[in-house]
């Protein structure tokens, strides 16, 4: 049990700490990152390139956004 958690920790990767954002609400921190992920994936597809590092940008907004903004959007 205790390797399990200590593997959870190990994985787990949460947004960093950004410093256009130092306030409490993130709400401006989410949106940028969306945007900015789908900026990204648009530009890559676009040169054709590989899409891998936009992941990094997904990533950052699901754990900023609220579960109901990123489920409304997939929705859509």
């Amino acid at each position: 049990m205790a390797e399990d958690i200590k593997a959870k920790l190990e994985n787990y990767h949460t947004a960093p700490f950004d410093t256009r954002f130092p306030n409490q609400n993130q709400t401006k921190n989410c949106w940028v990152n969306y945007v900015d992920y789908h900026r990204c994936q648009n530009a890559l597809t676009a040169k054709g390139a590989d899409t891998t590092p936009c992941e990094w940008y997904r990533r950052v907004y699901t754990s900023l956004c609220p579960m109901a903004w990123i489920n409304s959007v997939i929705h859509e």
